[in-house]
């Protein structure tokens, strides 16, 4: 089966311009929170880890104010707070004007829904307590960032090129996007061989950024989450058991 990257940001030199003092701070943030130097890229002004999770500089610093816990689905130090109850996702009209991912988001937004959580996900409008904008980039992947104060990331980037794909292939990935925002790491954070193939790599643990989610297993396989870090052209974009286990476990 083809499996395709969640980004295309892999290979990107730790080099870049922009604020440097501020990237340079998230950088030695990242590294001491665990993650490994080769794991972190900076591209444009944004600093990256994962190759899909902007991280801000606030959300750099949260993760050195946490307790360590012991780490083997997975979350992150940050998460959604309590004030934040309706979040609108708001699409840019270029986002709309790709008719498979405004039906995949569409879909995703249903995921969440569905499930009955404390955090309820709405296309636009207004009563929102926090906003996501729904932007397009270029390729077949896709990019967000963890949440940081509280409130979720502001940015999920999808590729145009997933146009091409089945609407199932779209709501998985910005169902996968949407759940970086809110605070999920890669299921298979540790070996991404898992989902991607090729050699063994692992995005760090630490035991900061990585924490396992009670009741869920403690390893990755193929298929077994949304939150893989790879996908394939055949996913239904649906939860898997432990995906709802996690959500639950949240929020």
């Amino acid at each position: 089966m083809r499996k395709l990257s969640m980004a295309l940001l892999a290979g990107v030199a730790l080099v870049g311009c922009g604020p440097q003092a501020e990237n340079d701070e998230i950088v030695a943030n990242l590294v001491e929170a665990g993650f490994p130097a080769d794991d972190i890229q900076i591209v444009g002004e944004a600093v990256y880890v994962g190759n899909d999770a902007h991280v801000t500089l606030e959300a750099s610093r949260e993760m050195l104010q946490t307790d360590k816990a012991t780490a083997e689905q997975y979350r992150t130090t940050n998460l959604v707070g309590t004030a934040v109850t309706k979040i609108c996702i708001n699409p840019t009209a270029t986002f709309n004007s790709y008719t498979r991912l405004s039906q995949g988001l569409d879909a995703a937004i249903a995921n969440y829904n569905g499930l009955g959580l404390r955090i309820y996900f709405q296309r636009g409008g207004t009563g929102c307590t926090a906003t996501i904008a729904a932007k397009t980039m270029s390729g077949t992947g896709g990019s967000a960032g963890f949440p940081s104060g509280g409130r979720p990331y502001g940015t999920i980037n999808i590729g145009t090129g997933l146009n091409s794909y089945s609407v199932d292939v779209n709501e998985h990935v910005i169902t996968h996007e949407l759940g970086h925002a809110i605070g999920f790491r890669h299921s298979d954070y540790y070996n991404r061989a898992i989902s991607c193939g090729g050699a063994a790599s692992n995005e760090g643990t630490a035991g900061v950024g990585a924490i396992l989610i009670s009741g869920t297993p403690s390893t990755a396989t193929v298929g077994g989450s949304i939150m893989n870090a790879c996908f394939r052209s055949t996913e239904t974009g649906e939860w898997t058991s432990s995906d709802r286990t996690a959500l639950n476990a949240l929020y």
